[in-house]
């Protein structure tokens, strides 16, 4: 059984096998410093977006990913050189994406499916190399969580099913990568590539979208997905640790495991739930009726499978006060003794 620490020990923030998890922490605290100040002088717009709100958003997204990392690496301790592989490599890939990130807002142009210079294709193609090897680790440590038991059930499977969310978040990415069909029409008729790839499906890049996230309200979107598939590694444990917290004392640890395991399953199903609508060309602001049932269906198996986990811990509680009432009058009645 290896518990996650209860406390954080001050001095256990420099521990080095984690250390280089805690630099680049403190990296994206910078850059979003930077990217926030960018954000209040800089007028420039890359797709009808502020040039430097990409940045901003990463960092945010880089500093979690790597403060969750920070807590949970402790639970496979044991294997100290892979764990401070994975440190290094991700304050190495995620630190030089970032890095090219902000150059490229810098320069005033846009750092994903760049194809316009010799320059933007290669950090494109860099970002995407180190973006595979930090996708590759989170699986081996995935693996490794799979054979590991943690201080309760429920934050067992949370974590690992919030690993395998985040898994799939980051391999909707890969389908951004491909060509639309504008660009495969475009490289038939041999005119020049400028663009591989495009967050939005069914209309371009940089049109009417949601504040800040600037996701696509007029068609699909795979930023959605992936985003809420990224953040699994933080909701799905979570909601287990909620579940140990606040449970009701009848509902034993072997209960708020399967209920975190609900909940894993169930945002891992709307990952791709979502990422099926993006696919087909539908804004996530605007679901069609078969969406909109998919959606319903997959309330109603949660809700289901919630229920029934709940019933069959009610009806163990019942059978164990049924037991422990036989046994109360056992007690309270001596067995009588024939002469």
């Amino acid at each position: 059984m290896l518990p996650l620490p209860r406390a954080i020990d001050p001095r256990s923030l420099f521990e080095s096998y984690r250390r280089p998890l805690v630099v680049l922490a403190a990296l994206m605290v910078a850059t979003l410093v930077v990217a926030l100040a960018g954000l209040a002088v800089d007028p420039r717009l890359i797709t009808n977006a502020p040039v430097w709100m990409k940045p901003a958003k990463f960092a945010i997204s880089i500093l979690i990913y790597s403060a969750t990392l920070w807590v949970l690496l402790p639970a496979i301790a044991d294997r100290p050189v892979f764990v401070r592989v994975v440190s290094w490599a991700v304050l190495l890939g995620l630190g030089l994406e970032m890095a090219l990130i902000a150059l490229q807002a810098a320069r005033g142009t846009t750092s994903h499916f760049n194809n316009t210079t010799a320059f933007d294709s290669m950090v494109f193609g860099v970002m995407g190399a180190t973006i595979m090897v930090v996708w590759f680790l989170t699986m081996v440590v995935a693996a490794l969580f799979f054979r590991r038991h943690l201080a309760h059930p429920a934050l067992t499977w949370g974590v690992r099913l919030g690993f395998i969310g985040t898994i799939v978040g980051m391999g909707v990415a890969i389908l951004m990568t491909f060509p639309t069909p504008e660009q495969q029409q475009a490289a038939a008729a041999g005119l020049p590539q400028l663009f591989n790839g495009a967050h939005s499906v069914g209309v371009a890049d940089g049109g009417p979208g949601l504040p800040i996230v600037g996701w696509s309200t007029t068609g699909g979107d795979l930023r959605v997905a992936h985003f809420v598939g990224l953040h699994s590694l933080q909701v799905v444990p979570l909601v287990a640790v909620l579940l140990m917290r606040v449970s009701p004392s009848w509902l034993a640890p072997r209960e708020q495991a399967q209920l975190a395991g609900i909940a894993g399953v169930a945002w891992i199903a709307l990952t791709l739930l979502l990422t099926w609508q993006a696919l087909r060309g539908q804004p996530v602001t605007a679901p069609d009726g078969l969406t909109v049932t998919w959606f319903l269906v997959l309330a109603f198996a949660v809700a289901l499978l919630a229920l029934l986990v709940f019933a069959r811990a009610a009806r163990m509680r019942t059978h164990s006060a049924e037991v422990r009432c036989g046994e109360s009058r056992v007690d309270g009645f001596p067995t009588e003794v024939s002469a």
